[in-house]
C-alpha cells in the first residue's frame, strides 16, 4: 500500500526507483492528498447516509487500514487529517456505546489508535488535543473503551487520567493480550486479527510506565494494579518464546511465535513494573521458590538481551531488569514466584525444554545422600569431598 504518485505511464517492474516517481505530499493528486482534501471540506457533521458521509466515513476506513504501516503513519501525520479524525469524534452526537461497527466514529477513533502507536505521527495527534477527546471514551468500557484506553496510552496520558485507578485499562489490554497469543478474540467486540501483538503490547508498557511515573521512586501502588502475575508471567512468556524461536537448537515452541517489536514492549513493561513484582514478602524470609524464580528470570532476560535484532534500548533495559531481579534473591517475592509459576506451567504444556533458562553460575551443593551418592566420600562431617 503506497501513498506516493508517480508522472506518466505505469512503471514497468522494478521501476518505482525512478526519479519520475514523486513523494507523496508533493503533489495534489496522490492519495493521501486526496484523502486529506475529503475530509477537510466534509462538514463537521455531514448529513447521515448522504453521499457525502458516506464517502468521509469510508475515506476514514481506507486511512484506518493505511495508518498500520509505520511508514504511511509518519506521512498522514504531516496532513492535516489527524485534525479531521478528531473532529469527526468531537462533533459525534452520539454515545460511544451505540458507534457501529463501520461507523464514521468508529473509523475515526481506530485511525487515532493507529496513529498514536506510531512515533512519526503521535506528535500530531498531542498537537491537536487528541488525549482530551478520547479520554471520556475510555469510560464506556467494551471495543471503543479498549481503543481509547490504548491510544491514551500510547499519547502518554498521565496516570490519573484512566479510570477506577487504572483497573478497567490493565484488565482489558492484558486480556487482549491474552486472546492475540491464544489466537481468539472476544465476543461482541473483536475477532482475532483485528488487533495486532506488538500493539497491545505497546499499550501495556506505556500504561507500566505511566503508572511507574506516578508512582515516583519510592512507590508501587500503581504498578501494583498492573504486575498481577498472569500479566507478568504472559510478559515472561512473550520474551521467551521469541528467544526460543531465535535458538536453532532449542526444543519446543509455541502456537504464537511473537515479533521482535512485542518482545521489547514485554521487557518495557517488565522494568516499569520491578517494585511492584519484586515487593518482599511479609514477614520477610528466604525462599528457594523465589531463589530460583530470580535465577531463570534473570538468565532469560540476559539471553534475550544477547539475540540477533535486539534493540540497543532493549539490550539496556534487559540486562538493568536481569540485575534488579538477581539482586533480589535473597528474600521471599510472592508476586514473582506466582508469575514464574504460571510461565513454568505453560513451557511445561508447549513441551518446551524446562532448564533452557538455568543459570550455571552456581555449582551444585553434594552430600552423602545427593546425586553423586555412588561415590565414596572421604569425610562425611559438613560436607563431602570426593576421594
Amino acid at each position: 500500500k503506497r501513498l506516493g504518485y508517480r508522472e506518466g505511464p505505469p512503471p514497468s517492474h522494478g521501476d518505482w526507483g525512478s526519479p519520475r516517481e514523486k513523494a507523496p505530499l508533493d503533489t495534489p493528486a496522490s492519495l493521501i492528498r486526496v484523502l486529506e482534501k475529503l475530509l477537510s471540506n466534509s462538514p463537521a457533521a455531514p448529513k447521515t447516509s448522504s453521499g457525502k458521509s458516506e464517502g468521509v466515513r469510508w475515506a476514514c476506513g481506507l486511512i484506518k487500514n493505511l495508518a498500520k504501516s509505520e511508514e504511511n503513519a509518519a506521512v498522514i501525520g504531516k496532513t492535516d487529517i489527524p485534525k479531521c479524525v478528531i473532529e469527526n469524534i468531537r462533533a459525534s452526537t452520539a454515545p460511544p456505546s451505540r458507534w457501529t461497527s463501520n461507523s464514521l466514529e468508529d473509523f475515526s477513533l481506530f485511525v487515532i489508535l493507529n496513529l498514536a502507536q506510531w512515533p512519526g505521527s503521535r506528535e500530531a495527534l498531542m498537537k491537536a488535543g487528541a488525549v482530551d477527546v478520547v479520554k471520556p471514551i475510555m469510560a464506556e468500557g467494551d471495543l471503543q473503551g479498549l481503543k481509547a484506553t490504548m491510544a491514551c496510552a500510547f499519547l502518554d496520558a498521565p496516570w490519573s487520567s484512566f479510570p477506577d485507578g487504572g483497573n478497567p485499562a490493565a484488565k482489558s489490554v492484558s486480556e487482549l493480550m491474552t486472546n492475540i497469543v491464544e489466537k481468539k478474540g472476544k465476543d461482541g467486540q473483536y475477532a482475532y486479527g483485528v488487533f495486532k501483538l506488538y500493539t497491545a503490547t505497546k499499550a501495556y508498557a506505556d500504561l507500566a510506565k505511566s503508572a511507574s511515573k506516578a508512582d515516583g521512586t519510592e512507590g508501587d501502588a500503581n504498578t501494583k494494579v498492573l504486575a498481577v502475575p498472569s500479566a507478568v508471567a504472559l510478559n515472561f512468556q512473550i520474551i521467551s518464546d521469541l528467544v526460543l524461536s531465535a535458538m536453532d537448537d532449542a526444543e519446543g515452541g509455541s502456537k504464537y511465535v511473537p515479533d521482535a517489536m512485542s518482545a521489547e514492549h514485554a521487557v518495557t513493561a517488565i522494568e516499569a513494573m520491578l517494585p511492584a513484582i519484586l515487593q518482599a514478602g511479609e514477614p520477610p524470609r528466604k525462599s528457594a521458590q523465589s531463589e530460583k524464580a530470580c535465577g531463570e528470570i534473570s538468565q532469560m532476560l540476559l539471553t534475550y538481551a544477547d539475540i540477533s535484532g535486539t534493540s540497543p534500548q532493549a539490550k539496556t533495559s534487559a540486562r538493568a531488569a536481569a540485575e534488579k531481579i538477581k539482586e533480589s534473591a535473597s528474600s521471599a517475592r510472592p508476586i514473582l514466584e506466582i508469575s514464574h509459576d504460571l510461565w513454568t506451567q505453560y513451557r511445561k504444556r508447549e513441551g518446551q525444554p524446562l532448564d533452557q533458562f538455568v543459570s550455571n553460575d552456581k555449582g551444585v551443593e553434594v552430600d552423602e545422600s545427593g546425586p553423586l551418592d555412588f561415590l565414596p566420600c572421604a569425610s562425611s562431617d559438613g560436607g563431602c569431598v570426593i576421594a
